[in-house]
């Protein structure tokens, strides 16, 4: 059973009680991460991420690893362009240390100069670890292409100037600005009755301020009024690579766009799994490259999609010809029959098998709440499937995966690889 409740200061909590497990996951999510930000702050959303590890008025940084540990060492954090999360899975009986330590990390960071300083290289030593992964690096940069100067733009981490840059009174003004009540939806699933895990969360999270009126920043992003404008374009990035990557761009969809199931199985179909399109003809059947993928990233207002694919210099103008073709097939002839149960039937299982997790249940249902403000069943989801024609994958597509709208970034050896320069402008 899931509900849905409120805390006295406003903080919506989801719970979804699940018997016969001993795992609790729990899950503080904010709405606040790269897309909230400007051009001279861009990086503290992440920043802020950082530091709440670094100690407390009560705890030092290593206090909090030791207990963290002792709970099972199951406790980290993430920022993305709109959600900065802080999650944890821990014993049943652990639920209520593990919110005390979180709620302490929630109102009683401190953000020292001291650690500030030494967490800044840590963060500068990240982005270059970014910057050395050339998957990474051009899925990145085709948000960045397309976006332009929009923050849903912004590279997560920031940029080094940034990071070099940003105060600790700047950090702790934006923390309070963004970790209030109404940024902010607690999550859990698990073995946990759904009043004690109300009073735990109401116990220690209650005292979070809500929000000031005052807020003005990047409001309208907020509250969806302002969505980027999708161009495309194309970028490279000299890397000394053995594989040449490639990542094309298409404009997407957001989470609560009404073409989310057709997306789900077009993706299935096109690269999101060992059976797809690209997968098969160009992995299997030609052997031109090992990794090759689809993906959709939605956002509240927007969204790309996007395939991604790494091969020898030999095989680029081969592997982006295939992937052409492949939506120029879709597009003219859609897909078969067969296509459409058996990607109906994968996702099924991938859906109920997910179900076996409670950290997937938590974060499923934190997601339902912060982008379509309400809880959305498996069976839902599988109706909506069920109802998805070929005539909807047909108007998808021409309206989205135009050869027109394709964006692309690429990474490899163009310095000693005069034919890689070439192809590139080909594209």
């Amino acid at each position: 059973m899931i509900n849905v409740r409120e805390l006295s200061n406003g903080i919506k909590v989801v719970i979804e009680t699940v018997p016969n497990v001993r795992s609790v996951a729990l899950g503080i999510y904010v709405r606040c991460g790269s897309a909230y930000e400007n051009e001279r702050n861009n990086g503290i959303s992440h920043m802020i991420e950082h530091m709440m590890f670094k100690g407390t008025s009560k705890r030092t940084a290593k206090e909090l690893a030791r207990e963290t540990a002792l709970l099972g060492d199951d406790m980290n954090a993430y920022t993305s362009k709109e959600i900065t999360c802080f999650y944890a899975r821990v014993l049943d009986e652990h639920l209520p240390a593990i919110t005390e330590l979180l709620s302490d990390m929630f109102l009683h960071s401190v953000f020292s100069e001291e650690d500030l300083e030494r967490e800044k290289s840590i963060i500068l030593d990240e982005i270059d670890m970014y910057d050395d992964a050339p998957e990474d690096l051009v899925q990145e940069q085709i948000q960045k292409l397309v976006w332009k100067e929009h923050p849903l733009g912004y590279i997560i981490s920031g940029t080094k100037e940034n990071v070099l840059r940003i105060t600790r009174q700047e950090l702790y003004e934006y923390w309070k600005k963004y970790y209030v009540a109404e940024n902010m939806i607690i999550s859990i699933a698990g073995n946990i009755d759904e009043r004690t895990a109300f009073d735990l969360m109401e116990k220690y999270f209650a005292e979070i301020p809500r929000e000031n009126s005052s807020l003005t920043m990047t409001d309208q992003w907020k509250a969806g009024i302002i969505p980027p404008h999708y161009a495309s374009g194309k970028d490279y990035f000299d890397k000394d690579t053995e594989q040449v990557h490639l990542c094309l761009g298409y404009p997407g969809i957001s989470h609560d766009a009404p073409e989310n199931h057709t997306l789900a199985i077009l993706n299935n179909i096109i690269g999101g799994s060992s059976c797809s399109r690209l997968f098969q003809q160009i992995r299997e059947d030609k052997g031109l490259c090992y990794s090759i993928y689809s993906y959709g990233s939605s956002y509240s207002c927007t969204g790309t999609y996007q395939i991604y694919a790494a091969m020898g210099e030999e095989n680029v103008k081969a592997v982006y010809n295939g992937i052409m073709d492949v939506i120029k097939e879709l597009r003219m002839h859609g897909p078969t029959s067969d296509e459409m149960e058996q990607t109906i039937s994968q996702i099924r299982s991938e859906l109920l098998l997910a179900r076996e997790n409670t950290h997937n249940r938590m974060h499923n249902n934190a997601r339902n709440l912060l982008y379509r403000n309400r809880i959305i069943s498996v069976d839902e989801t599988m109706e909506g499937l069920l109802k998805v024609t070929r005539n909807d994958i047909y108007d998808f597509m021409d309206r989205y995966l135009d050869s027109t709208l394709v964006s692309v970034t690429m990474a490899g050896n163009f310095s000693e690889c005069a034919e890689l320069q070439s192809i590139f402008n080909l594209f």
